[in-house]
């Protein structure tokens, strides 16, 4: 896929919502409307990936995870985050340093992971859904300034990518790295994230509330086949290519979110109190199941949380590979400045703790995924100018610095 392809489908997607100011504020439009018009041009940059339906969960170790792990693991429940956590875990490690490490540089703080080899974000639709539906933060409130620090130094080589993104040989037994395409999930309702036979056992619907229920669960199908779209439509080797792939699924996730505010507002002011608090207790022993050992409120503190050590700007590793000209360290200085102001705008804001209704948590989430798109988009003009400078032979010393790291 050509860059000037995605660059389209990128600002179509981000002038939906390209900043925290414009996410804050309603589209002139009707929403279902202006996600239609995003979806038919992210659409056009390839087919919808279909995975494979994924029924119960069974045990995986993060933990120098072994092949027929992470084949159970693809077949289990997608619907519980911690699940998809391991599955995630597992699975970015199993393709990095041939899958003898036991933690990667660039884990979360709740141990997931928001690159899986070439893939950001695996299971986005479902971290979007617990949260906005159930309020569970286990999966969507990690993502933040790591990725982007991931995007700028990958852990991958090329052929640890390819282990990734290739398919698998004919004949072969083992596979160390499941197909990343199953991490994007069908278009069922049930795999889209909105659990609508829980929610009607819930809150018991009237005739409009059921009507206004089934018009929900289209928009969020709508929305999860908007972000599915843009999974593993390429495989980047390039710094410049990450940050592009983390922008134009970032702008998808926004773009989705268009689909299903005004359905999901509808839903919610058409509940009585009682229906609203049956539906709130439900979700809260749904969070008591899924989330054990404080993990919510590790995730809670994790995104607001200042880069750990390991993500730190690497000044003298970048000196000392590329030995820099004066051009060249005029603008890395501006990329550096880029970086830094990227770590202030995703610190600075984190989960809000009045969301407590699916309206006020949508609007979180929107808030959230405009102000990566803004760090994102800050960082990659920045890189592109102090890529321009650089000889093949510097770019190759600046793409072999994340892979140097260890945990």
């Amino acid at each position: 896929m050509s860059k000037m392809r995605i660059g389209i489908a990128v600002a179509v997607l981000a002038n939906l919502l390209s900043s925290s100011a414009l996410a804050r504020a309603r589209l002139g439009i009707g929403p279902l409307g202006v996600a239609r018009f995003a979806v038919t041009s992210v659409l056009s940059l390839g087919g919808l990936h279909h995975g494979r339906a994924l029924a119960r969960q069974r045990h995986i170790r993060t933990a120098s995870p072994r092949p027929q792990n992470l084949r159970n693991a693809m077949d289990s429940d997608l619907r519980n985050p911690a699940a998809r956590k391991q599955i995630a875990a597992a699975t970015a490690l199993a393709g990095w340093h041939g899958g003898q490490t036991a933690k990667g540089w660039w884990r979360h703080e709740d141990g997931g992971y928001g690159w899986v080899g070439p893939l950001f974000w695996p299971f986005a639709s479902n971290d979007m859904n617990d949260y906005i539906v159930w309020g569970d933060s286990t999966g969507f409130w990690d993502y933040g300034y790591p990725d982007i620090h991931a995007a700028i130094f990958a852990p991958y080589g090329r052929d640890e990518l390819a282990a990734f993104a290739g398919p698998s040989p004919h004949g072969r037994r083992h596979r160390r790295v499941p197909p990343l395409q199953q991490f994007c999930g069908d278009d069922r309702s049930e795999m889209a994230g909105l659990p609508i036979h829980q929610i009607q056992q819930a809150i018991q619907p009237n005739e409009a509330q059921r009507a206004a229920l089934d018009e929900l669960t289209n928009a969020w199908i709508f929305a999860a086949q908007m972000i599915r779209a843009t999974c593993l439509t390429q495989t980047a080797f390039t710094a410049p290519n990450r940050l592009a792939i983390m922008h134009q699924r970032l702008g998808a996730m926004i773009g989705a979110l268009s689909a299903v505010r005004e359905p999901l507002g509808k839903f919610h002011d058409l509940l009585e109190e009682e229906q609203e608090a049956r539906l709130n207790a439900f979700a809260e022993d749904r969070r008591r199941t899924t989330t054990g050992n404080g993990a919510a409120e590790a995730s809670a503190q994790g995104c607001g949380a200042a880069p750990s050590a390991v993500l730190q700007w690497p000044a003298e590793e970048i000196e000392a590979r590329l030995h820099p000209n004066d051009m060249q360290r005029a603008a890395l200085k501006v990329l550096q400045d880029a970086n830094a102001r990227a770590v202030e705008i995703l610190t600075t804001e984190c989960q809000p703790q009045d969301a407590i209704t699916s309206p006020a948590r949508l609007d979180a989430v929107e808030v959230r995924l405009a102000d990566m798109l803004q760090a994102v988009h800050l960082v990659s003009t920045a890189l592109e100018a102090f890529y321009a400078t650089l000889n093949d032979e510097q770019k190759a010393q600046f793409e072999a610095i994340g892979q140097k790291r260890t945990a």
